[in-house]
């Protein structure tokens, strides 16, 4: 399991596993497959930041098997949509199996973790305010 902080997890691009910041790979208002867009890495974790405002955040990840983020707090609201596989994440110490087309809010200020039963990929959604 790979151990983030805060700043890691709502600022993606600064964290030391893979990752790519895909606003420069795309144009606004073209058809994206979210799906086709991140890879699998074997034994680890792929971040690509989609899109960043001062909003929010969106960030596709992709977690091999057995991958995961250890247990932390978020200010704001949080969405994962899971793309394809399934995770168990954790909200207040609360396991929530999610599988490929569910989502589940992360609410601000509570606890959560996930880990991967199955190599998955997600697209994180982080609302500030």
């Amino acid at each position: 399991m790979i151990n983030l902080s805060v700043e890691e997890i709502v600022y993606p691009f600064i964290v030391q596993f893979k990752n790519t910041n895909m606003q420069e790979l795309f144009n606004k208002g073209e058809v994206l497959n979210l799906t086709c867009m991140v890879e699998y890495s074997s034994g680890g974790i792929i971040s690509k930041q989609v899109l960043k405002n001062p909003s929010g955040n969106v960030t596709l990840f992709s977690f091999d098997k057995g991958q995961g983020l250890s247990e932390h707090t978020a200010p704001f609201d949080a969405i994962v949509q899971v793309l394809e596989g399934e995770a168990r994440i954790f909200i207040g110490g609360v396991p929530n199996l999610v599988k490929a087309g569910e989502w589940i809010i992360m609410p601000a200020n509570i606890s959560h973790a996930l880990q991967a039963i199955e190599s998955f990929k997600m697209l994180l959604t982080m609302i500030r305010g």
